[in-house]
């Protein structure tokens, strides 16, 4: 064998190397563009993850927060008769006494769980916080401010839970 024929067998190895490397480096490309995908999608999914953790957190914390929303509107009915009966009971002062006992009692637990009336004559209508079941023109009162209250409307930790029923003064 020649110089010249082992000269070019070597080229010939040489540009079969240089092949080599060059689909190496191709596969060395593509597995660091995996690698940088599969980076982004590893981030995106521990912020969807952080996100999910917050968004989980804030849905206990307000279920916490609420869970006793049923037995409170369930009360709210008694306390409202109670309220009522000591308004209408004149005679029989120590059944009047009795009730007023309970009432204050009562309002005092409802009161500490959070709920709280919505406040109604003399306030501009919110719609959510009152029904307006009438208006009427009032002398006394701008147009849009209630003049009434029909019936009571409450609030459990600054979430109405019950509209206050209204009259609204329209001019």
């Amino acid at each position: 064998m020649t110089d010249k024929d082992e000269l070019k067998t070597l080229k010939n190895d040489l540009k079969e190397k240089e092949s080599e490397i060059e689909d190496l480096n191709k596969q060395i490309e593509e597995k660091d563009q995996k690698i940088d995908d599969y980076f982004s999608q590893l981030q995106r999914l521990q912020a969807d993850f952080e996100n999910y953790k917050r968004r989980s957190e804030k849905d206990i914390d307000s279920f916490r927060k609420y869970a006793n929303e049923g037995l409170i509107i369930k009360l709210i009915d008694t306390y409202e008769d109670l309220e009522r009966a000591l308004k209408s009971s004149e005679k029989g002062e120590n059944l009047k006494e009795g009730v007023e006992l309970i009432y204050k009692n009562l309002k005092n637990v409802l009161e500490k769980e959070g709920l709280e009336e919505i406040p109604t004559t003399g306030e501009k209508f919110d719609p959510f916080k009152h029904e307006a079941l009438m208006t009427e023109n009032h002398e006394d009162y701008e147009s849009g401010v209630v003049t009434e209250e029909l019936a009571k409307g409450y609030s459990l930790k600054s979430k109405v839970i019950k509209c206050a029923m209204v009259k609204v003064c329209k001019k």
